[in-house]
Order: C-alpha cells, then sequence, then structure tokens
C-alpha cells in the first residue's frame, strides 16, 4: 500500500509540474485575446485615414465666351484696344449681350464727361490740384471754363439719353445721342481757340479726344447691335 501511494503521489506532482507552464502561458495570452476581442467588438475602431487621391492639374480652361463676345465687338470698333479696356473694366461685361456691351461703352463715355465737367469747374473756380493750369484770374478765361464745365455737362445727359434709348431698343436715337456728347466738348475747344488762343487747357484737351474715342467705340457697337437686331 504505501509503495503504491507514494508512486501516485508522486506522479500526482509530475502531472501539476508539466501544467504549470501551461498555466502560465495561458495566464499571458489570455488578456491579449481578451483585448483584441473587446477592441473588434464594443470599443473604438481606429480606422486610418486613406491617402488623399492625387491631384492631377485641371485641363486648360478655353477662352470665356464673355470674353470672346468682348473680344469680337471690340474688333468692329475704330479703338478695339480702348474697346477691351473700358468694357473689361465693368463687372457686369462678363454676363452682357451686345446690347449690355454697348451700353456700358456709353456708361464709360458718360464718365469720362462726369470727370471733364468735374475738371473744368474746378479750374474755373481755382480749386483745380496744384500743377494744373486755371484761369489765373483771367475772367474770359474762367468764363469759358465754365462754359466748358456746362457743355461737359450736357454730354453726360446726352449719354444718359443714348442708354435709355439703347434699353428702349431705339438705336437711332441712341446714335444721335452719343454723336452729340461727342460734339459738346469741341464747342469748348472752339471758344478758347477764338478768345484765348493758346489758353486751353491741356487737362481739358486730354478729356475731349478721350470722350472723343469713347464716343466712337460706343457708336460703332450700336452701329453693330443695330445691324444685327434688322
Amino acid at each position: 500500500m504505501a509503495p503504491t501511494a507514494t508512486t501516485t503521489k508522486n506522479a500526482m506532482l509530475l502531472l501539476l509540474l508539466a501544467l504549470l507552464p501551461l498555466a502560465a502561458v495561458s495566464s499571458r495570452a489570455g488578456p491579449s485575446s481578451a483585448h483584441k476581442t473587446h477592441g473588434h467588438g464594443h470599443g473604438p475602431k481606429h480606422v486610418h485615414p486613406s491617402p488623399p487621391p492625387s491631384s492631377s492639374p485641371p485641363p486648360a480652361a478655353a477662352p470665356p465666351a464673355a470674353a470672346a463676345l468682348v473680344r469680337a465687338t471690340c474688333n468692329s470698333t475704330a479703338y478695339p484696344d480702348l474697346c477691351v479696356s473700358a468694357l473689361g473694366a465693368d463687372p457686369s461685361s462678363a454676363t452682357a449681350d451686345v446690347r449690355g456691351l454697348s451700353a456700358i461703352a456709353v456708361s464709360a463715355a458718360a464718365a469720362n464727361a462726369s470727370g471733364g465737367a468735374a475738371t473744368a469747374a474746378a479750374l474755373a473756380n481755382g480749386t483745380a490740384p496744384e500743377g494744373t493750369a486755371a484761369g489765373g484770374g483771367d475772367a474770359t478765361v474762367q468764363a469759358l471754363l465754365r462754359t466748358c464745365a456746362a457743355k461737359y455737362g450736357e454730354a453726360r445727359d446726352a449719354l444718359s439719353a443714348a442708354r435709355e434709348s439703347i434699353a428702349a431698343q431705339d438705336y437711332d436715337f441712341a446714335a444721335v445721342h452719343v454723336s452729340a456728347a461727342a460734339e459738346y466738348p469741341q464747342v469748348c475747344k472752339a471758344l478758347f481757340r477764338r478768345q484765348r488762343p493758346g489758353a486751353y487747357p491741356a487737362e481739358l484737351a486730354a478729356r475731349e479726344e478721350a470722350l472723343r474715342q469713347l464716343c466712337s467705340v460706343a457708336l460703332d457697337i450700336i452701329a453693330l447691335l443695330a445691324n444685327t437686331s434688322d
């Protein structure tokens, strides 16, 4: 009995010693496995952001239709570069048709006429910026400058009437108003030549020439508009 009990005891001891490493390995692997299971179950999922798609350079944009229309319209005028500059300065030219472009051209001329009226009035009143020619106390010159201011004001009003005629699609009257606007400043120059030769201010001479060219552009576009609307 005693040897058998001893043998059984030794066998049990060997079995326990054999199971201990397996238990240790199981205890180490258990938490990791549980953590993984937890991560796949209820834990927050860590999603790695996918790299942004490679951006290829955009294809070369074709010239916008609006710019093409402005260029084509201005090519029909006597001053195409001035035309493109004047029309392009107005953001509404990007969505305008030919009628809209004619109105923009008239507005550009009207802005010049308003500036001419202000310049002439400032010269007459002695309030012109330093370095510009003024009446210098000459009553005749001051009277002429006041006349010039009035003539540029009439040019501005004629151009305003031209815009109304364009809106009403009355292109013949629009052309008459623009032509009249171009003539008004020439009255100013003619008066200076008769009464005070050589005293015509350079500032007004520049305004007159610019207004003449802008009115020419407006007339050319109005003529194009009238021809295409027939």
